[in-house]
């Protein structure tokens, strides 16, 4: 399944919202990448098991299975998540890109490619809503990280 979704970050149109440096969302997101249990409570445990200039390897415990990601880094454009494939995981890559079309807007494109079959034709009911469930909740936690980061922003938490 690939699953793509782009949420905007600054509207230089609505005053309302307050805008975010690229610094300010890039901290942010190496946030998810260094301690992403800031985000996620169920995480057990965060181990980054290498490191090198523009990539880390980390393994993440939830609990009752854990995942090896493989994480490229573009500072200020792009994040790269590689998930190993296990026995307790598919496996799958998530790219994050920080976009701005134009002057006072900013967005995070977010494009998701996993194992899961989009589109079976032997696919029950239930196996159909997964996938439809599967990308509200991806569009979710990532709304969801996006509210954090903005509240760690305007506490000025995030430089």
């Amino acid at each position: 399944m690939r699953f793509e979704h782009l949420i905007e970050v600054n509207d230089a149109n609505n005053p309302a919202v307050v805008a975010l440096t690229t610094t300010q969302l890039w901290n942010g997101l190496m946030l998810r990448v260094e301690a992403p249990q800031r985000f996620l409570e169920h995480i057990e445990r965060v181990a980054v098991l290498e490191r090198g200039g523009d990539w880390l390897l980390r393994e993440v415990d939830f609990g009752q299975f854990t995942v090896r990601d493989r994480i490229m880094l573009a500072p200020h454009a792009r994040i790269r998540f590689d998930t190993e494939a296990s026995d307790q995981h598919q496996g799958g890559s998530l790219l994050i890109t920080i976009e701005s079309p134009e002057e006072g807007h900013l967005f995070l494109r977010f494009v998701y490619d996993t194992p899961v079959p989009e589109h079976d034709p032997n696919a029950s009911e239930g196996e159909t809503n997964y996938v439809a469930y599967l990308k509200a909740a991806y569009r979710q936690m990532d709304i969801e990280m996006m509210r954090q980061i903005r509240e760690w922003a305007v506490l000025g938490q995030l430089g």
